[in-house]
């Protein structure tokens, strides 16, 4: 598990600098827009929207943005957004599942992307179902653990947190869905800086690797990633972290 945490950390890390540069200002603003017309446009009132706003507010999307993919979501003007949530099944190098959320406009473009890069890299599509019960979604904060010790996290417990689990260099505050915010509130309000806050499919078991099925998946992850309309990938596999590391550069 601790390879996976640091390829968590690695994908975070990654994210950050491509939101600096708009490479996912796209990504996030699609993420808004689906919230707002799923749950409406008052975050107050639609979880799924906070969250997103929050994403976007991270990587430090201009407020200007967010309200236009909020508008478009709930269909104020000319271009309201026709953008939905498609999630595809698969498996990678090594039998890994893989659960890919995407967000489109356009469902045989994006299916056909996400076909090509599987076949690409060693992966192919499963049928709808196939790998899906592998995956519980979970609200997931990652907070650095060579700054705090598990104590200081109390008061995300106390607040509702599900467990709170070390993982090599990193703790990760696990949550049911709808209480991430609270949670993420708690800790902030404890003075924990927090380094990453996402709903996340996490996998209730895990496949091992080896560097050279690693180097695959990790290679097929990042083709589906690069996709404008693949949101987020999730896959259950276990690797080493030194491995990782290599394999990450």
């Amino acid at each position: 598990m601790s390879g996976h945490s640091k390829w968590h950390s690695i994908k975070h890390k990654k994210a950050v600098v491509d939101a600096r540069r708009g490479q996912h200002f796209t990504k996030l603003a699609r993420a808004v827009a689906v919230a707002a017309r799923e749950g409406g446009g008052d975050p107050e009132g639609n979880p799924g929207l906070a969250l997103a706003i929050q994403k976007a507010r991270d990587a430090s999307m201009p407020k200007d943005n967010i309200e236009r993919a909020i508008a478009k979501g709930t269909g104020e003007g000319a271009d309201a957004a026709q953008i939905e949530a498609v999630i595809y099944e698969g498996y990678g190098p090594g039998g890994v599942a893989l659960l890919i959320e995407a967000l489109t406009d356009n469902r045989n473009r994006t299916g056909a992307d996400v076909r090509h890069a599987l076949s690409k890299h060693g992966g192919n599509l499963g049928e709808p179902g196939s790998v899906s019960y592998l995956f519980d979604k979970r609200g997931v904060l990652v907070v650095d653990a060579s700054r705090y010790e598990e104590e200081d996290l109390i008061a995300a417990i106390d607040a509702g947190a599900l467990d709170i689990a070390l993982d090599e260099d990193v703790f990760e505050v696990i949550t049911e869905p709808g209480e991430l915010a609270v949670v993420r509130d708690a800790l902030e309000q404890a003075s924990v800086q927090i380094e990453s806050a996402d709903v996340s499919q996490r996998a209730s078991a895990r496949v091992p690797v080896d560097e050279a099925d690693a180097a695959r998946l990790l290679r097929l992850i990042d083709a589906l990633e690069e996709s404008d309309d693949v949101d987020a990938v999730h896959a259950n596999f276990d690797v080493d972290a030194d491995v990782l590391e290599r394999i990450a550069g």
